[in-house]
């Protein structure tokens, strides 16, 4: 019973949730086009499984994804499993190194399977026809999100101020973006909120809260919040720097080809 009451519970707080936004369509479509959409049963089909699908993702965060990401941050900070690899000695930031594995691998992982960044690297690929690989976007906004996580754990654990790192960060992308081919900066910029989604934001959200329980004289409001910014901010760079790399790459292989074909037309003396 208790089940069936939590799913109930969410369910209607679902339904009150995309009710104004299905409000806002249904009224534009009705009373501003005055037109009645050609598919209306199967947008109203669609409406139903957006609110069980919604209702059900909600239920898998509270009783799966945040209590396992505070569970593996609790578990990798635990004194017992440092001092087992660590020699008796004040504990540093050096000895969480297990943390800074983990935040690689999940924000690697987890961006890698986000739904909204397949889409959107889908749509580069088609509207550059074919320039912007779909793999290669999606991994060096994969590697982006997985450094910035590690660093901002990294964060948490010495308690560092945030926005010193957000200030720097920003300032590095300011200053990428007048080097950067203009044809991927706008895609970049994307790139960082595309990241914040639903696969990459309730483990992220739940690490960086149970790393801020565990470690010694940290506040969880204070700096259990924070690592979304770090996910958002290093994947800009990241994209940036891949598309840089593919221009030099591209320029190079250009300039051999022509050094070639200068050697092969040249009359021996």
């Amino acid at each position: 019973m208790s089940i069936l009451a939590a799913v109930v519970e969410v369910t209607l707080n679902t339904v009150r949730d995309v009710l104004p936004i299905a409000a806002i369509m249904f009224g534009f479509q009705f009373f501003v086009l005055r037109r009645v959409p050609a598919n209306l049963t199967s947008i109203l089909w669609g409406f139903g499984w957006v609110l069980v699908g919604l209702s059900l993702f909600l239920l898998g965060l509270e009783w799966c994804l945040f209590p396992l990401g505070r569970l593996m941050a609790g578990q990798l900070t635990d004194p017992a499993f440092i001092e087992a690899g660590h020699a008796a000695g004040a504990i540093d930031w050096k000895d969480y190194y297990w943390v800074y594995i983990f935040a690689f691998a999940i924000g690697f992982s987890t961006t890698i399977a986000e739904p909204s960044l397949i889409a959107v690297a889908m749509k580069a690929n088609e509207v550059s026809g074919g320039a912007i690989s779909i793999s290669g976007l999606r991994i060096s906004v994969a590697l982006g999100v997985a450094v910035g996580i590690s660093l901002g754990c990294y964060r948490i654990v010495v308690g560092d101020p945030i926005h010193w790192y957000i200030i720097g960060g920003y300032i590095v992308v300011v200053l990428q973006t007048t080097v950067a081919p203009k044809l991927i900066v706008p895609l970049a910029y994307d790139s960082g909120g595309v990241t914040t989604s639903t696969v990459t934001v309730p483990l992220v959200a739940a690490l960086g809260l149970g790393l801020s329980e565990t470690v010694p004289g940290r506040n969880p409001l204070i700096d259990g919040f924070g690592l979304i910014a770090f996910a958002s901010l290093f994947p800009v760079l990241s994209v940036m720097a891949y598309a840089q790399l593919a221009e030099f790459r591209a320029k190079f292989s250009k300039r051999k080809n022509r050094d070639s074909n200068t050697r092969a037309v040249t009359p021996d003396r």
